[in-house]
């Protein structure tokens, strides 16, 4: 009897841990998120750092918070190796495995893919829609000709980093002569595009005396750009470069012991840094929402605090923070995580970032945000207290461009469901 006892103790002891097991899980189901970049190939480490930057975002940020509507979030890596053939494989992946939200930014011809095949996917299966999280790619056709409900960006886009840049120019008497070098797709051509365009309206004296494009993610030595640059005669270079395609073509400049300013986007981080040294300094200037050394931020501790997990990367995308904090206050105002609701929250929202005040616009998703200028300099020197990538040199505010200065028109006609 006493053995008969035992089991059936035993069995509700079981029986109760299953099912509190059960409901714990219940109570914990996840919402994914597929980060669709490349994982492999010549930009795998600017897709590792992005993922890292999402995974610790989800966790500090909302998990370790109890989540959102009773749910954790849970970032899944899908390697589209920055072609916009295998973003769309990446894409049916994440839809075959119920995800119902979607993040991308290195390369705007997958970003352009991307979200054309979310379209298409959501108006299929209204049922099961998807959301897609832009956080830089930055081509203005994706909120322009190509917006979408279902896509927000929230990096600036490259008419407005140019207008940023070109503000700072003009004051730069000293500036006479611009080379423009970029990256052979739809990012590269904007950035010359509206850098032409910029520099004729705010200093016609200004000569362009250089316009070239180079292959993606292919060129392993970008020497014979910079012999053109400086056979130019080029004071100042302005380039969209990200990834490797950035931190080899300032590694070549330096090795060629190019003289000219080089006006970036992302020189920042992800090795570009590393590449420069000391050859940039006072040279190398970036146009940026948030760089370590900026004044006003609250995001220090955590940019200690992701350094000390991740040794050998750099805080960097300011921005997926904002990206990751806004989608979780648009599911708690919405009630709801289902994308429409939360797309519809997200809509014209305004938010307190680490870096600042931004703004979502309903009429294009676009994030709105200030924007500001810094030069790569020695650390240690008053307004440098953080150095980047152990290299002994970090950024140094410059120039600033407000949110209002940062809001520029759009073209959008946008499709609701």
């Amino acid at each position: 009897m006493q053995h008969v006892k035992k089991q059936s103790f035993m069995k509700s002891i079981f029986l109760g841990v299953l099912f509190t097991s059960c409901s714990l899980n219940f109570a914990q189901a996840q919402v994914k998120i597929a980060y669709i970049d490349p994982l492999s190939g010549s930009f795998a480490n600017v897709g590792d750092a992005g993922l890292k930057h999402f995974k610790e975002a989800v966790e500090v940020n909302v998990n370790q918070k109890g989540g959102v509507n009773g749910q954790m979030m849970e970032v899944i890596g899908i390697d589209n190796k920055a072609s916009p053939q295998e973003t769309l494989v990446a894409l049916k992946n994440a839809t075959d495995q119920g995800i119902r939200y979607v993040t991308q930014g290195n390369g705007s011809g997958a970003a352009a893919a991307l979200i054309d095949g979310v379209n298409k996917w959501n108006a299929r299966n209204p049922d099961k829609t998807v959301l897609y999280l832009n956080y830089a790619a930055v081509d203005p056709t994706l909120t322009n000709e190509k917006c979408s409900f279902w896509h927000f960006r929230f990096d600036s886009h490259v008419g407005m980093k140019i207008e940023a840049i070109t503000n700072y120019i003009k004051t730069q008497a000293s500036i006479k002569k611009v080379f423009i070098l970029g990256q052979n797709y739809a990012h590269g051509r904007q950035v010359s595009e509206y850098s032409k365009n910029m520099l004729k309206a705010k200093r016609p004296d200004i000569e362009i005396v250089g316009d070239d494009l180079h292959p993606l993610g292919s060129v392993k030595d970008f020497s014979p750009y910079i012999s053109k640059i400086k056979a130019s005669g080029a004071d100042t270079v302005i380039t969209g470069n990200w990834g490797n395609d950035m931190a080899l073509l300032i590694k070549a400049a330096k090795d060629a012991g190019l003289k000219a300013k080089f006006f970036t986007f992302y020189a920042g981080g992800l090795d570009a840094p590393t590449a420069m040294g000391a050859a940039g300094e006072g040279k190398v200037i970036q146009v940026i929402e948030w760089q370590r050394n900026q004044t006003g931020s609250t995001l220090e501790k955590y940019a200690e605090d992701f350094g000390k997990k991740y040794p050998t990367i750099d805080f960097y995308y300011a921005r997926i923070n904002t990206t990751i904090d806004m989608l979780a206050l648009a599911m708690k105002n919405a009630k709801s995580n289902d994308p429409k609701d939360v797309a519809l929250a997200l809509e014209n929202m305004s938010f307190k970032s680490g870096y600042g005040d931004v703004f979502m616009r309903k009429s294009d998703h676009q994030l709105v945000q200030p924007l500001h200028l810094s030069v790569f300099s020695k650390a240690g020197q008053p307004g440098v207290k953080y150095d980047v990538e152990k290299t002994g040199y970090g950024f140094k505010n410059i120039a600033d461009m407000s949110m209002k200065d940062s809001d520029q028109p759009n073209t959008c006609v946008m499709e609701r469901p």
